[in-house]
């Protein structure tokens, strides 16, 4: 048996009181004068109860290592053996008595047993003449690595009486209290110290041991204590999800929550309480005095709400983190703490409030008795206290009115309940429920709070552009953010938005983005949009009304609102009235009943009852509740290793990665494989699946270079910069990310010196880029003028105030056109759209004795519009030359991200002409104009006629990701209007492990991300409505949600490059689905999809390049490179197809296939050469039929869509990527296409409408083509 279980719940059990030699002569004392009761004694540690509590009975023979479920710990404490004592008819003058008898056990490294007695009794210990009431407090202990430790501690009094003797220097415990004596009661705590904080677990645990414990025998007692903390150790803490641990402590059944959600901490104490104690607006301040890391004292009269309330408010702040000095208890002794000059969070009796409010400056006092926050007297200066954003502000005000936070009127309609479990059940899913709202509240006020800091942050150099991000806050918001962004707090949650955490509010911040905020995230440069211009003067309007009607109240503080939109994470899908429900509905699972006196013997009977149980409930668990069978596994498998069935274990922790890879607890797994013998790892390593589990655990993470936490604030360069220390401070800044831009942007900022840019050119460059910035975000225009665009355009530059022909205004530019806001009366005069601008012309119009600069703009159906732009119209002429070139290539190329990167080029025109100010400053700024230079670049015409769109899933990328594999998914049939997943979606799997979703129906950026693993993807395959398949370059299959649209599955028995999947849907309800997948090395393995189990699998013999497989009347056909395979779906090889390329003896390498069912043909694709050939299946000896693709070097892929067969590969022309139309009826090619730079790499059909294609890195695009009608 394994000593400690891993964990387990508790770490030790420790009991606290006055000495036996203190309380005898404190009792003889009393005796003789009875004032002697009210000194005080000093408390200390009467035992400690730390696991192991039961050893092997014989001793292991051989390989004993299981040093995987040590806790460590340090030093030792000596305590007393349980002393037997004699008969009641010995008397003391028995003088056979021994010394009492010690032993050394091992205390926890986190646990400071010297200080730990005045935390159990931070008051006073007294002996007392009746029993109080007993009296419960929390501890919360931090290490220097800042890992918390929790205790959960007990005050109770039990009676004590001088006896005739005292036994071995004892005082003799009686709970008979002698007539002729004073009754008197000595304070004893019990402590629970817990790595996790299941504060209400340890106080009903407390409760039933006590019961017990007050008036029995001192050997009970301690025999009682030990049982407790024993049975405890035996108990595991349930993983992350739904799943929740009951066990029995008589009279009561304890409940163990689990985490509902890995991103969310334990939670198992009643989150209302500061809501009790506090009006909503209080809690707000106090919320801000943690943010801005104070000294932050609590007070109270009872010890147990001070832990509590710091706990709500740490949990409040949740994903951000307290990581100051963090005491929630001083007793008398500690309070010198609070003169510390840093960051703390404290909590100390009420009585202590005076002394402390008139002898320390700068604390912050929060009176948790009477609901208030105040700075201390001392300090002449009071604390500068800003107030959280207005918006954020009144959201939160609003959803808190909706908490219904007192129990009893939830009881006011139902009958009385004669069942206490029934009462306790019924409080506790109502505080489940209350504690699930407020979390969500909580939640959306910090993402209200920090949402648009992710605008100002630059991933790849781990930027934040702090100064920006202020200039954009409003004024009365200006000084929170200041003080916010100076916090150790903010800059950890930097790291993690830099690091790519997925918390809990990187997921609220996801979820709770419409698509076109998703769009926008990804837009560079970013401007206003008409919509969110009107949003704000409607707000405007709004406050100013407010503003009349409080003008007579000269006290009420008015300030300018947010122009950031407030957004609830339940408004995912627009159902307001589902924001409090509850997630999902919780399992409970009863432990076995505790053995007593436990044993050896019956503590592995304890386990071996608890996986008999454990397999039960997963018996009766269906495939398609697999979260909870994860839960199942992880419990059995910690279960089995308490029996050292260490293969049994593995299994089950194996089986996580099919069920639930999220709670897979892979630094246990490792001790474990290192805690077996070389013959129990070798015996393990016959079942395939635990031999490439131990594989990948034994596997050396390698000389992997520790990545960068750090968080760097964007500081303008101080020394000359050659092109690549360019590109990166451009990058760093945030202006632009694409790297063939920074690089004309660098040839035109060194036109004329040697190739590099001094500081003073790059400050005044980023100071005009930001200045234009600024200006842009200011523009207001009227009502009238936003009512006559787009609701998504922008404006991006205003001119000067001009004379033209159409009046006197400013030239005003936006994504799709210019338009002329005129001045005095405002109004609007569109200039011309960008796709109708027939002629631009520079030209002089007279202005005697003057010849003004002026632009003319000719358009169809209109009078040609003439500006006097004067010294600005050169500038005017390259910004509106190279949008109008910019979307005549989006129209032509059906690529609206060329009007994206047209308005970027503009904007650097712009900032070049102005940070230079000399006459080569146009010609400068033309180096950026490159849709102007390619904007003759001829598309063929069946191109141009066949392609419908194309999106860019790198978009926000620095540069462009090959598109390896793509898939289509119609979206789900039902609930169409509340699931944004119902969408028909685009799955386009990259490298790096990322799949990124396009809206099938808007072409819109669906999810930019979805990590699954960190190696190339390979193939995809959509398994159902709610399982997509991704296979890796790491030779693992990832499974993908598509209702949560995660990741927590994972398939790792290939051992090499999963390089093709098929699913095999017999039609039968009767019948399950089976996936069969195949890797590099020649391994195909067939999946069950429920039960995602290995039917079978082989091993094709001298495969090295096994690159797909397809069925076809339930064979298997496989390519691998120089031959094609038909082999039974045992492995068996039934024929082989070959194609000799010359005499030599060489073979054709085969790169993709496809089986015609109906025809019962085969055609494969020549991977270096530009040949398709056409067999019959029944004569597989020569080809039918070779059809030669020209100009084409190589073939990557090929689909058939109605009688069109589609290839995909590479050109031999400048035009790499290729696409053949091939009419499978006349064996000819129909169509070219050419819209890609690079090879062309994958293919897939939409509904066989349209066609889809991905690219190699040099292009990383995706275009859409109309597949047309066909004969």
């Amino acid at each position: 048996m394994a000593d400690v279980l891993p964990n387990a719940i508790l770490e030790i059990c420790v009991v606290v009181g006055a000495s036996d030699e203190k309380l005898k002569e404190i009792c003889q004392a009393v005796q003789k004068d009875v004032a002697q009761l009210h000194n005080c004694l000093s408390p200390e540690v009467r035992s400690a109860h730390v696991p192991p509590f039961i050893t092997r009975d014989i001793p292991h023979c051989g390989h004993i290592a299981p040093s995987f479920t040590r806790t460590p710990r340090h030093r030792s404490f000596r305590r007393k053996k349980d002393f037997k004592h004699a008969t009641s008819g010995i008397s003391s003058t028995n003088a056979g008595h021994k010394e009492p008898q010690t032993e050394e056990i091992s205390i926890p490294n986190n646990i400071d047993l010297q200080g730990l007695p005045q935390l159990c009794f931070p008051g006073e210990l007294q002996i007392e003449t009746e029993p109080r009431e007993d009296h419960y407090h929390y501890l919360v202990f931090t290490d220097v690595f800042g890992t918390r430790t929790y205790g959960v501690v007990v005050q109770f009094y039990r009676p004590i009486q001088e006896g005739n003797s005292f036994p071995n220097g004892q005082a003799h415990w009686d709970a008979a209290v002698q007539k002729s004596r004073m009754s008197l009661y000595a304070p004893f705590s019990i402590c629970v110290i817990s790595k996790f904080p299941y504060f209400t677990a340890f106080k009903d645990s407390l409760s039933c041991l006590t019961m017990q414990v007050k008036s029995c025998h001192q050997v009970d007692f301690d025999h009682k204590v030990h049982q407790f903390a024993a049975n405890l150790a035996l108990v595991p803490s349930p993983p992350p999800g739904t799943l929740h641990l009951v066990f029995n402590l008589k009279p009561l059944q304890i409940v163990l929550p689990s985490k509902e959600d890995p991103k969310y901490p334990t939670v198992d104490l009643d989150l209302h309480i500061p809501f009790l104690c506090f009006k909503p607006e209080c809690i707000l301040k106090i919320l801000t005095c943690f943010l801005i890391e104070q000294r932050i004292v609590l007070l109270s009269a009872d010890w147990a709400l001070l832990t509590l309330v710091a706990e709500c408010f740490i949990l409040y702040l949740h994903p951000l983190q307290w990581q100051h000095t963090y005491v929630p208890i001083l007793s008398k002794g500690m309070m010198d703490f609070l003169m510390a000059p840093t960051a703390f969070l404290m909590g100390c009796h009420i009585d202590y409030f005076n002394n402390i409010n008139s002898e320390i400056e700068g604390l912050i006092l929060v009176n948790i008795d009477e609901g208030t926050i105040k700075s201390s007297d001392l300090s002449d200066i009071k604390i500068d206290m800003p107030e959280i954003p207005l918006e954020a502000a009144e959201c939160f005000l609003q959803r808190t009115e909706s908490l219904q936070l007192y129990y009893d009127l939830e009881l006011s309609h139902l009958g009385s309940s004669t069942d206490i479990s029934e009462l306790r059940l019924r409080r506790r899913e109502w505080q489940q429920n209350l504690n699930f709202q407020i979390q969500q509240i909580s939640l959306e006020l910090m993402v209200n709070i920090f949402r648009e800091v992710s605008d100002f942050l630059n991933y790849e150099y781990r930027v934040f552009n702090s100064e920006e991000f202020l200039k954009t806050r409003t004024n009365s918001d200006r000084s929170f953010y200041k003080k916010v962004l100076e916090t150790y707090i903010f800059h950890s949650f930097l790291k993690a938005r830099l690091s790519g955490k997925m918390d809990a509010f990187s997921y609220a911040e996801l979820t709770s983005c419409s698509e076109n905020d998703r769009g926008k995230m990804l837009a560079s440069p970013r401007r206003p949009t008409m919509e969110e211009m009107a949003m704000k003067r409607e707000r405007n309007s709004d406050f100013f009304m407010i503003k009349r009607l409080v003008a007579s109240m000269p006290n009420l503080p008015v300030d300018t609102l947010h122009d950031f939109s407030i957004v609830h994470l339940s408004t995912g899908k627009n159902k307001h009235e589902n924001a409090l429900k509850k997630s999902m509905k919780s399992t409970r699972f009863k432990l076995p009943e505790f053995s007593c006196p436990l044993t050896h013997s019956g503590v592995i009977d304890w386990y071996t009852e608890f996986t008999i149980l454990l397999s039960k409930a997963m018996s009766s668990t269906g495939p398609e509740n697999s979260s909870l069978l994860a839960r199942y596994y992880y419990l059995r498998g910690l279960a089995y290793l308490m029996q050292e069935k260490f293969q049994e274990a593995l299994s089950d922790f194996q089986n996580l990665y099919k069920t639930d890879r999220d709670i897979f607890p892979k630094q246990l797994v490792k001790k474990v494989i290192g805690a077996m013998s070389p013959i129990q790892r070798k015996h393990a390593s016959r079942k395939p699946e635990l031999k490439r589990l131990i594989s990948i655990m034994l596997e050396k993470e390698g000389d992997m270079t520790a990545s960068d936490e750090h968080v760097k604030t964007f500081q303008l360069p101080k020394t000359h910069m050659h092109q690549d220390d360019f590109l990166k401070r451009v990058q760093e800044s945030g202006i632009v990310k694409d790297v063939d831009t920074i690089l004309r942007l660098f040839d035109a900022l060194t036109i004329g010196h040697l190739k590099q840019i001094d500081p003073e050119t790059f400050k005044d460059f980023y100071n005009f880029w930001k200045e234009s910035e600024t200006e842009a975000q200011e523009v207001n225009l009227p009502l009238e003028v936003i009512e006559r665009l787009d609701k998504n355009e922008c404006v991006y530059k205003l001119s000067s105030s001009v004379k033209t022909n159409y009046g006197v205004g400013k030239i005003a530019l936006t994504q799709k056109r210019l338009f002329l806001l005129i001045e005095g009366r405002p109004g609007y005069v569109e200039i011309a759209k960008f796709r109708d601008i027939l002629e631009l012309e520079n030209i002089s119009v007279m202005f005697f004795p003057l010849r003004i600069p002026a632009l003319k703009i000719k358009t169809p159906h209109k009078e040609p519009f003439i500006g006097n732009l004067k010294n600005e119209r050169d500038l005017w002429l390259l910004i509106v030359k190279e949008m109008w070139a910019g979307r005549k290539m989006a129209d032509k190329h059906k690529d609206p991200q060329y009007i994206q990167q047209a308005l970027t080029n503009v904007l650097l025109m712009d900032a070049v002409v102005g940070c230079m100010q000399s006459p080569r400053a146009i010609y400068a700024a033309s180096r950026l104009a490159y849709f102007d230079r390619m904007k003759n670049m001829v598309l063929p015409k069946t191109t141009s006629e066949t392609l419908k769109h194309k999106v860019n899933p790198s978009a926000g990328q620095t540069s462009p990701q090959a598109v390896n594999a793509l898939l289509y998914t119609p979206g789900h049939l039902v609930h169409l209007e509340e699931d944004e997943n119902a969408n028909p979606i685009l799955w386009c799997a990259l490298s790096e492990g990322k799949v990124v979703l396009f809206n099938a129906k808007t072409w819109s950026i669906q999810q930019h991300c979805i990590q699954v693993g960190n190696s190339k993807l390979n193939c995809m395959l959509a398994v159902e409505f709610s399982q997509v398949w991704v296979g890796s370059q790491d030779s693992s299959v990832y499974i993908i949600n598509t209702h949560s649209m995660s990741c927590n599955k994972q398939l790792t028995e290939h051992f090499s490059d999963v390089t093709d999947m098929v699913l095999e849907d017999k039609c039968s309800k009767f019948s399950q689905k089976q996936v069969y997948s195949c890797s590099l090395d020649g391994r195909v393995i067939c999946w069950d999809v429920h039960t995602l189990e290995i039917k079978t699998n082989f091993q094709l013999s001298n495969c090295h390049k096994l690159t797909s497989i397809k069925l076809h009347n339930s064979m298997l056909w496989c390519c691998i490179g120089d031959a094609l395979l038909e082999v039974k779906k045992n492995g068996q090889l039934l024929r082989k197809v070959t194609l000799l390329e010359n005499p030599k003896g060489s073979y054709v390498q085969f790169s993709s296939f496809l089986v015609f069912l109906e025809e019962n043909q085969l055609v494969t694709a020549c991977a270096d050469k530009g040949e398709v050939c056409i067999w019959d299946l029944k004569d597989l000896s020569q080809p039918l039929q070779n059809i030669q693709l020209q100009a084409c070097n190589s073939i990557n892929c090929m689909i058939r869509v109605k009688n069109q067969l589609w290839i995909g590969g590479k050109g031999s022309d400048k035009m790499r990527g290729k696409i053949y139309v091939v009419d499978t009826i006349k064996c000819r090619v129909e169509k070219e296409l050419v819209a890609h730079v690079d090879m062309v790499r994958a293919l897939c059909s939409i509904e066989d409408k349209y066609v889809v294609s991905g690219a190699g890195k040099e292009d990383g695009k995706v275009a859409i083509w109309n597949v047309g009608f066909t004969s």
